[in-house]
């Protein structure tokens, strides 16, 4: 009997704790909103390229607190806060300011499952923006720096009976500092956006065993029939070996043992090639093992495909995929959510957008200054589409983090602090992403923001990925280095600029605005390079563009983007509103355009 009074003290307080949560403030919101559940928010298994069964997610209401920055631990907290959102979000339930002299607070308890007993235990973070101390029981047991990418612990030796008890402190000074952070501001206006603080990416532990598979980078090579893979693990010995097996349709096609670190090459003859026309998808799995026994097994996908470029018979030098030309068009892609800012408040919403400029007859996304979650590129993967990633900006508005300015080039010189902070960050992403086949470019600067050392920044990007493209400076300060010379021009394409060696690409153009009453982030001062009033108007421009790009193809260009995606707070020249709710352009007219120019080199 006393059971069951229990039990229902703990569903009663428990539903109590959830009711309290609701997206905090009157902003527009996305359809998917109404879906976020306080209780397991973002339930999918985070990094799909390197898959475990077990797992738990730490996804879901907080305790938070903002404070002077260089205090000890808040003795009372403020209120909840819905993890994974950003503070500054509506579905974060808070959506406060914090600033860079101020440190946000975060803390929860959990408890370990008792299955996972003799096991080490790994806390997971897939981003927080930009630096977070991490203590476990009042240990502080790592620092890490840097928004976009993932980091963990082994929390281990640090756990104890019952209750885990968990605090994160973040500071993020966003554009007051040189750390990359995109088109985050402490004053949004104009193309530039709320900022970003905190926990934005899934939280999660794992039990692993003492060596364990930390990270598989596959390159495919279609001229040899191959995939090849690397396995790293977190300890090797010599007597250690991975074995991994590529299966398409659950049939084994290759399978190659080797010691840790070797390149394991896997043929696969006849290989059905990777594509936005047939976004083939193998599957792998490894399997670590000693003397026989299975110490670790992971599953994970792979694709073969191919980037390059071409002189044609016309003497342009052409981009192509396997080997063939193709005219690669899409979107600047911004990814913002009115509700969720940096995060998007479903798995569902993080898909939409990449099958939606599919589905307008796109074949490429230029995700910009930005970095996603990696599902967003495992959906990219699955559902086809080529992706050119940015490094997101940063410093360019504080000379503090420069110590001089090139005279011709226009170009900063770093401090050595920004620089190698610059190099850290972007070497972590090309590590993350590496083995995404969707991506096919590399971009690390956008229109000279922040843009510094452009030859080293491109040979070391080379040098680090071989496999891939480098657009050095997308729409910046033109070297003659990289695989492709990027021109920007609003709003209408023009080719003013061409290279007889490399591919030469529209990286922007566009920017058609119409602001959609009942969709729109604010009520004036809304933006676009160019505004009409109707859908109708806005098709027709957006086919004159079309149009006009058809004939530059035809003179040089190898690829266009066209700006973009969404609206976005105060921007209102997306093909779609920013709430995601309504396509804003005459969608067949769109599509039946969009095709035309993906084909016409075809």
């Amino acid at each position: 009997m006393k059971k069951s009074v229990l039990l229902i003290c703990f569903v009663i307080l428990t539903g109590s704790m959830y009711a309290q949560w609701k997206p905090a403030g009157d902003k527009i919101k996305t359809q998917w909103a109404e879906q976020v559940n306080p209780e397991n928010p973002l339930a999918e298994y985070p990094r799909p390229i390197l898959q475990r069964q077990e797992w738990q997610n730490l996804n879901g209401l907080w305790e938070y607190a903002i404070k002077p920055a260089g205090g000890e631990e808040p003795q009372a907290f403020e209120g909840d806060i819905l993890v994974p959102f950003a503070v500054e979000s509506s579905l974060s339930g808070v959506q406060k300011i914090v600033g860079k002299d101020n440190e946000l607070w975060y803390k929860r308890s959990f408890t370990i499952p008792s299955a996972w007993k003799n096991r080490r235990i790994y806390l997971n973070f897939g981003a927080v923006d930009w630096k977070a101390e991490i203590f476990i029981n009042d240990i502080k047991i790592g620092t890490h720096t840097g928004g976009y990418t993932p980091f963990g612990f082994d929390i281990t030796p640090f756990l104890r009976k019952g209750n885990q008890k968990l605090v994160v402190k973040v500071w993020d000074p966003t554009d007051k500092s040189f750390q990359p952070r995109g088109k985050q501001v402490t004053s949004p206006n104009g193309i530039f956006y709320t900022a970003v603080t905190g926990i934005w990416q899934t939280v999660w532990i794992e039990p692993l065993p003492e060596t364990h598979i930390t990270s598989l980078k596959t390159t495919s090579d279609i001229d040899n029939n191959k995939v090849s893979v690397i396995v790293e693990t977190s300890s090797a010995k010599p007597s250690d070996v991975a074995e991994v097996k590529l299966s398409e349709n659950g049939k084994v096609i290759a399978a190659v043992k080797s010691v840790i670190s070797e390149k394991i090459d896997l043929y696969v003859p006849d290989a059905k090639l990777w594509s936005p026309d047939s976004p083939t998808l193998y599957d792998l799995e490894v399997t670590l093992s000693n003397g026989g026994r299975t110490v670790d097994q992971v599953k994970s996908y792979c694709a073969l495909r191919k980037i390059s470029y071409k002189r044609d018979e016309n003497g342009i030098v052409r981009l192509q995929l396997n080997n063939k030309n193709l005219f690669q068009f899409g979107p600047l892609d911004q990814g913002w959510f009115p509700d969720g800012l940096y995060t998007a408040p479903t798995d569902e919403a993080l898909a939409f957008d990449i099958e939606k400029t599919k589905d307008l007859g796109f074949n490429m996304i230029r995700k910009h200054t930005k970095v996603e979650p990696a599902r967003w590129y495992y959906h990219c993967d699955r559902i086809g589409i080529l992706v050119w990633q940015d490094m997101p900006s940063g410093g360019e508005g504080n000379p503090k983090w420069f110590i001089d300015k090139y005279a011709d080039s226009g170009e900063f010189i770093r401090t050595a602090e920004s620089a190698n902070n610059f190099y850290k960050e972007w070497k972590e992403i090309i590590d993350l992403l590496y083995s995404h086949p969707s991506i096919v470019v590399w971009v690390p600067f956008n229109e000279g923001w922040g843009q510094f050392n452009t030859p080293e920044v491109v040979a070391w990007t080379k040098k680090h990925d071989p496999s891939r493209l480098v657009n050095p400076a997308s729409g910046g300060n033109h070297y003659p280095v990289g695989d492709m010379l990027d021109l920007h021009h609003y709003p209408y394409p023009k080719l003013f600029f061409y290279d007889a060696e490399r591919p030469t690409v529209l990286g922007e153009y566009g920017g058609i605005g119409m602001p959609l009453e009942g969709h729109l982030w604010q009520s004036d001062q809304n933006w676009g390079y160019v505004k009409f009033k109707s859908s109708g108007e806005v098709t027709d421009q957006y086919v004159k563009y079309a149009e006009q790009l058809k004939l530059l193809i035809k003179s040089g260009f190898s690829a266009a983007v066209y700006t973009q995606t969404t609206d976005v707070e105060g921007e209102v020249n997306g093909l779609l509103t920013y709430d995601r709710k309504v396509v804003k352009l005459e969608e067949e007219r769109l599509r039946k355009v969009n095709r035309e120019i993906c084909e016409i080199l075809e």
